[in-house]
């Protein structure tokens, strides 16, 4: 397994996240607040570990995850399920959920400052025939918790179509969101759905 530093990790994860940009060294060095060169280096390390593709756009070098390798796909579902590491307490909470829903997403204030965010927000991708179980589900966890819960419930094929019909709101949620529970998914969905 290729050994990572904390820069590259969250760069790959802009990169998966944000797959309706293209990013280059400029632009990706301001939000890990390194230098240009610094950046340069992360995504010549990168594509050295063949996790990336580029593609010269004029004088710019723009890069992509290489997604349709199987090892990149594992790679980005375990930096996902990592990052979710850090949200225990919502894993634990939503654990009934992952029984039944495919993937569960954490997204909004909550996951910014959960003392001043007004609700819950959560996005769950289920199967038509569980609705009624994760509506019990739902309204179980509402008479819990101590703010109120916000869910949006899609499908597998609903979330697919609004992805490449470039929805603001679900690419918003993909941008910012934590995966709680279905990485492994969640990559492929995100992996139909990316081009270059």
């Amino acid at each position: 397994m290729v050994t990572l530093t904390q820069n590259e990790k969250r760069a790959l994860l802009i990169l998966f996240k944000d797959f309706t940009n293209f990013y280059n060294a400029n632009s990706i060095s301001k939000l890990l607040d390194i230098s240009h060169v610094g950046a340069q280096k992360i995504f010549k390390r990168l594509l050295e570990q063949n996790l990336l593709i580029n593609r010269k756009i004029g004088k710019s070098i723009i890069y992509k995850l290489k997604l349709e390798d199987d090892y990149v796909r594992k790679l980005i579902a375990f930096l996902l399920a990592d990052e979710a590491n850090s949200f225990k307490r919502w894993k634990e909470e939503f654990r009934e959920l992952s029984e039944k829903a495919k993937i569960v997403i954490l997204y909004g204030s909550v996951i910014k400052n959960y003392s001043k965010a007004d609700d819950i927000d959560v996005m769950i991708v289920i199967d038509k025939k569980d609705v009624k179980e994760i509506d019990k589900i739902i309204k179980q966890k509402q008479e819990i918790l101590p703010k109120s819960l916000h869910a949006i419930k899609l499908t597998h094929k609903d979330m697919i179509k609004n992805l490449n019909k470039k929805n603001k709101a679900l690419i918003d949620i993909v941008k910012n969101g934590v995966v709680i529970y279905g990485q492994d998914k969640y990559v492929e969905i995100i992996k139909g759905v990316t081009g270059f």
